[in-house]
């Protein structure tokens, strides 16, 4: 009552064979195979797209770039005026 043998499974192959018919069967395995393999491709140009991004260096700021105020008061970014 365990687990099911060679035959069984023998069995079960050709009453698949005969409700399916061997064309259908070989348009499903086809249809399977093309779906792995355009899979497995996808899995492959994601990886391409991924990697070369990350071999990049870190983006510098531009160098027209305003420079940002610094904390403190008015006094530190606007010396006094001489009069």
């Amino acid at each position: 009552m365990g687990g099911l043998s060679l035959w069984h499974w023998l069995i079960v192959l050709v009453i698949v064979v005969l409700v399916f018919g061997t064309k259908r069967l070989k348009n499903v395995g086809q249809d399977l195979g093309e779906a792995v393999k355009g899979f497995k491709k996808g899995m492959q140009d994601d990886d391409a797209t991924v990697r070369p991004t990350q071999s990049l260096p870190p983006a510098s700021p531009p160098q027209d770039a305003a420079p940002t105020p610094t904390a403190g008061n008015d006094d530190d970014r606007n010396p006094p005026v001489a009069r």
